[in-house]
């Protein structure tokens, strides 16, 4: 069948008035570890450590980081679809739940991080890097039950189809984390100089202030405030807590896979030295920039297609999937080709080391391999969760993940001699296997609901 525009413009603008608010929250969201990296990268000068140390604590902190995000993103799709069905009641249930219970796992989260600070210096890094990423490390730690509080809002909001607050409070705090940084790493207004320290602290402030904001913006909207009416401890309820984690687990799983593939590729990068691991928090920097914005499609998607799903209109949410394939291809192939013609530039951006800038242009040749298979599983993922067909994404994952990326990346990077180019080229592997089965999927899911109908 030929494209034509004009079938698709109402559903480009449909999932785009979604997407947009959702890719600045996005960016915001990168932008924290961006500004880090950039404004320790500088503070260091010639010197990689203090970038290698943010990269380390930054790729250890991720991973149960990620994990706990995931599980918040499972209230989206249920509070979609009681949405699309006018079912107050339950997803205020859903809200006040999810509140409780995400900050309880964010306290939970907090404990196990700290607890792996003996075990990090086993994972055959320098010491130096490692002497100076831990105290980084503790401060992103501690910010942990403030941002799973801050997601039970984001996702509630995102449920019911507003995603421009979450937008204009990640925007302020962190253009706050950046003052806080410019503050405690090179020693401002009197505040001690803290190095790369300064920059998780900066975090953690700027973390702890979206909650607040977010808290502050639902009592003063009576649109809002109604889902908090009566909240308490006795609004817990483990049938509701169930069910967002009978939805929250297998995302929660497999961004967990997803998210140990690129950091266990971080830390093999580590057995090559400093030089390496400041050329990876490079490239992975710019590259989760990119991705974002395909994040924020999928977010848009799963928003859609739930609302799609509850009030059973197939055609509508066919059209809507079709459509974030199309912009997903669209941002990959454009973003591709900057990471081609730009790679002796963007370096420069973080640091003045001609070691790491010459290592991270040739690494961003191999990023680009990997975007289009990066979008379109990532737009296929927010398709299944907005069909509510989540269970079937971690056994992709670990297949796409475990079993191909991380030990194809092994072999081209150290058996086959690649070096650190080897193992990024394990993702265009990982990513591509996650993308065909996922498409696979959803085809098949789509006609089951046909015939449903």
């Amino acid at each position: 069948m030929m494209y034509r525009f004009s079938v698709y413009k109402e559903q480009y603008k449909a999932n785009l008035k979604l997407a947009l608010p959702v890719v600045l929250t996005q960016l915001g969201q990168i932008m924290v570890q961006f500004t880090d990296n950039v404004m320790v990268g500088h503070y260091g000068g010639d010197d990689p450590t203090p970038l290698a140390a943010a990269s380390f604590g930054g790729a250890v902190f991720f991973i149960l980081f990620i994990a706990g995000i995931g599980v918040t993103l499972g209230l989206t799709p249920l509070v979609g679809e009681l949405y699309a069905r006018g079912d107050k009641a339950r997803s205020a249930g859903l809200l006040q739940n999810g509140i409780l219970f995400y900050t309880f796992l964010g306290f939970v989260m907090m404990g196990l991080q700290l607890a792996v600070i003996p075990f990090i210096h086993h994972l055959g890094q320098p010491a130096d890097v490692v002497d100076m990423a831990i105290p980084y490390y503790r401060m992103l730690v501690y910010s942990m039950p403030f941002i799973l509080l801050f997601f039970a809002f984001k996702q509630f909001l995102e449920g019911v189809g507003n995603t421009r607050v979450e937008m204009t409070v990640t925007i302020v705090c962190n253009l706050m984390n950046i003052g806080f940084n410019w503050i405690f790493i090179y020693g401002n207004l009197g505040a001690p100089e803290m190095g790369t320290e300064g920059a998780g602290l900066g975090t953690l402030l700027s973390r702890m202030l979206m909650p607040v904001f977010m808290i502050a913006y639902f009592y003063r909207q009576r649109r809002y405030r109604i889902y908090l009416q009566g909240f308490s401890l006795r609004s817990y309820s483990f049938q509701t807590v169930k069910s967002l984690l009978k939805m929250g687990i297998p995302i929660s799983s497999q961004m967990f896979l997803e998210a140990s593939a690129f950091v266990g590729t971080g830390i093999m990068m580590g057995w090559f030295g400093k030089v390496a691991l400041s050329a990876n928090q490079i490239i992975m920097t710019v590259s989760n920039c990119a991705f974002m914005i395909v994040m924020s499609v999928g977010a848009a998607t799963t928003i859609r297609v739930s609302h799609c799903y509850g009030a059973r209109n197939v055609g509508e949410l066919a059209g809507a999937v079709k459509a974030a394939y199309h912009l997903t291809l669209l941002w990959n192939t454009f973003t591709a080709l900057v990471f081609i013609s730009c790679r002796h530039y963007i370096p420069l951006l973080f640091t003045s080391n001609a070691e790491v800038v010459e290592l991270a242009s040739r690494l961003m040749l191999f990023i680009a391999l990997f975007q289009l298979s990066d979008g379109v599983q990532n737009a296929s993922v927010g398709t299944l969760r907005g069909m509510q067909d989540v269970r079937i994404i971690m056994p992709i994952a670990f297949f796409s993940y475990f079993v191909l990326n991380l030990p194809i990346g092994y072999l081209f990077g150290f058996v086959f001699g690649m070096g650190p180019e080897g193992l990024i080229l394990g993702f265009t592997f990982g990513l591509t296997t996650a993308a065909v089965l996922m498409i696979w999927r959803i085809r098949r899911k789509i006609r089951e609901f046909r015939r449903t109908l």
